[in-house]
């Protein structure tokens, strides 16, 4: 896979481009231009502001059913749109600007990741991933919960060890995160018996904990994510609030490779993470 056809990162709640989505712009913008119609004209007789029909035709954004008939009608009902339109694809529950490191880390060969702010979605369960959800406004509507859920919780079907061959991943956990008890002591009592359970589980998998008292501290930038593909090639990410950044450059993700190594060193060995998340599942 290119980088540069990786580069960038969607804005906004618009899904980035995918190829259905840049086709289906391509015929309302082909269709359009046959008419010999401009944007802002083709907005005024569907409806829908030159914005929106500028996002549609530059396969930004999913079009809305409601734009679609009234589009097919305007460009001389050839039907070439409704068709067209039966074949969108788009990833629902995951946000725009990390659908790109999605796909990426469906075909890595590893994957390193650093976490301060809550647990991986990789090693969440459905009682913390929902106690997420409906701690960060705006709060979501149950369809878009479910979707968000859903999309989560089939991504772990990555730590699988029969995939040819099974990803190998390192985890790095701030302990202040499952200190928190977000959602709530049941919720966390699940939660530590699931990270216990996938690293017992997995040989593919290891996790660590970042212990609360650590006064040289690699992390302090915040999280990051480190992945490999199977040409040997890594990519990076960084997230913050409503954004995520896709990180191509060799210089770059070296620093970011020295940071989570360091980190590595930093942190409670593996064995010693695991006793320690048995000590705070006794706790509970």
């Amino acid at each position: 896979m290119a980088v540069d056809s990786l580069a960038g990162t969607g804005t906004g709640g618009e899904p980035e481009c995918s190829d259905s989505l840049r086709t289906f712009g391509a015929v309302v913008q082909a269709l359009r231009e046959h008419a010999g119609l401009t944007r802002a004209e083709l907005a005024e007789l569907v409806h829908f502001s030159k914005h929106t029909v500028a996002s549609v035709e530059l396969g930004r954004r999913m079009p809305d059913p409601v734009f679609v008939e009234r589009a097919e009608s305007a460009l001389g009902n050839t039907g070439a749109l409704r068709k067209a339109a039966s074949h969108l694809t788009r990833q629902p529950g995951l946000a725009a600007w990390f659908r790109q490191w999605a796909r990426l880390e469906a075909m890595a060969i590893s994957l390193c990741t650093y976490e301060c702010r809550v647990v991986p979605g990789l090693l969440q369960t459905e009682g913390y991933a929902r106690a997420v959800s409906l701690s960060v406004p705006p709060l979501p509507d149950e369809e878009e919960m479910n979707a968000r859920i859903a999309a989560r919780l089939a991504r772990q079907e990555l730590l699988s060890t029969g995939r040819k061959p099974p990803t190998a991943f390192s985890f790095i956990l701030e302990q202040a995160v499952l200190e928190r008890y977000t959602g709530g002591e049941e919720v966390t009592r699940e939660l530590l018996d699931h990270l216990l359970g996938v690293v017992e589980r997995h040989w593919n998998v290891e996790v660590q904990v970042m212990p609360l008292r650590r006064p040289v501290h690699a992390g302090l930038d915040g999280p990051l994510q480190l992945l490999e593909t199977p040409e040997n090639q890594w990519f990076a990410y960084s997230e913050g609030q409503k954004n995520g950044r896709l990180i191509t450059d060799r210089k770059e993700i070296s620093v970011l490779q020295q940071r989570y190594a360091k980190l590595r060193s930093q942190a409670l060995a593996p064995e010693d993470s695991v006793s320690l998340l048995k000590r705070m599942r006794g706790a509970l």
